[in-house]
């Protein structure tokens, strides 16, 4: 694990965080933290600590839909659309390089190009700090729950299906 170099959208990431006041430290792995569970084994914590990324369609306004989720549950998007007020559909892998700016695996919570509708999942909130991803597939940072919330002004809500 390294750090990461400051380049492209780890480095909109970087300057995201640094611009909210927030310790910067972006960890690069030679593997993979595309999944939840990639991401777990390589920091070192429950995959329930580690917060993904997904991104949805927003059909009616036609913007992006991120949802922030604990890494072991699986989201419901019916009720994320009950939550966002629209429908939503599945976003592909060029909507969501072109609309957040990051390539599916890589999804950051924050540094989009475009501002997303963001919904966090309330599990988050039981750990102090959270794993997201950074800008890139292999790159990860550490971030306090309530944190995440402020900065990305993102809502709390269960998002979990079941």
């Amino acid at each position: 694990m390294q750090i990461a170099p400051l380049k492209g959208s780890v480095a909109r990431v970087h300057a995201a965080m640094q611009a909210a006041g927030l310790p910067v430290d972006i960890l690069r792995f030679p593997e993979s933290t595309r999944s939840a569970e990639d991401a777990a084994a390589a920091v070192g914590c429950s995959v329930a600590e580690i917060a993904k990324s997904l991104v949805f369609h927003a059909t009616e306004s036609d913007r992006p839909a991120l949802v922030i989720a604990s890494g072991v549950n699986r989201v419901d998007p019916e009720r994320v659309a009950a939550l966002v007020g629209e429908p939503l559909a599945r976003a592909d892998g060029r909507f969501v390089r072109a609309r957040t700016g990051f390539a599916i695996g890589g999804v950051a919570p924050f540094g989009h190009k475009e501002t997303p509708l963001i919904v966090i999942d309330r599990d988050l909130l039981a750990f102090e700090a959270v794993w997201a991803a950074a800008g890139a597939p292999d790159a990860v940072v550490r971030i306090e729950s309530a944190r995440l919330v402020e900065l990305t002004g993102g809502f709390v809500a269960q998002v979990k299906a079941g």
